[in-house]
């Protein structure tokens, strides 16, 4: 779990590089620098809470254990900061997309992350079902399994370099599509991965994820429909 930590700190440090000094705003994206800050505020706060949540609700529901096991999860920490910054948003009345400058980081530390949790191996218990193709990995036990948090690492990382192309493109339409475009090819990815991942489904052969997957497919789409 050492290793982990490590490629944990690499991934925010990495994405807090990117997000103050490469990928910058042509302006604010909340004018108001108290209200900003707040903003800021609400994203970190609704982040913790929902990773942790979510994580440790799958771990409950997936794990055989008497003991109550604290899991985190990037897609709980995407649910939570999407679901405080809406609410903070229509309380202040702020008006179009304001997660943009944030996608290139989590894109880059999702993809650095996901290697983390590859080489902690079984501990983390994000690996996947056992399979007997090429791809297959042994993380110490003898069984050969999907390594599916490297295909999590891959797609994360080449959705970086549109995000990078899209932005030297074409800076204005970056602003306004590109958070929803992320929510939509990582919650599509990740409903695809977790079918290779050993959690319990909760209905109609679908896990935790899954669900909150879908739900953020609408998200996303519902307001890149409106682009």
């Amino acid at each position: 779990m050492f290793v982990h930590l490590l490629f944990d700190l690499l991934a925010y440090g990495i994405g807090t590089l990117l997000l103050w000094k490469v990928f910058k705003p042509s302006r604010p994206t909340i004018e108001d620098e108290n209200l900003r800050y707040a903003y800021y505020t609400v994203v970190i706060i609704g982040a913790f809470f929902g990773a942790f949540i979510i994580g440790s609700l799958n771990t409950l529901v997936s794990l055989d254990s008497s003991k109550i096991i604290i899991g985190k999860s990037i897609l709980g920490a995407i649910v939570g900061g999407i679901i405080a910054v809406e609410s903070f948003k229509k309380i202040m009345n702020i008006k179009g997309s304001t997660g943009a400058y944030f996608v290139p980081s989590l894109a880059v530390g999702i993809a650095i992350g996901r290697i983390g949790c590859f080489v902690s191996g079984l501990d983390d218990y994000t690996y996947g079902v056992p399979t007997n193709s090429s791809l297959g990995y042994d993380f110490g036990d003898g069984i050969l399994r999907h390594p599916v948090q490297l295909y999590e690492s891959l797609t994360m990382a080449i959705f970086f370099f549109y995000t990078l192309l899209l932005y030297i493109k074409n800076r204005d339409y970056f602003e306004k599509v590109i958070f929803y475009q992320f929510i939509l090819v990582y919650s599509l990815q990740r409903f695809v991965w977790e079918f290779l991942k050993p959690y319990e489904s909760i209905a109609f052969g679908l896990n935790i994820f899954q669900f909150i997957c879908l739900g953020l497919v609408v998200y996303a789409l519902r307001y890149l429909s409106k682009k």
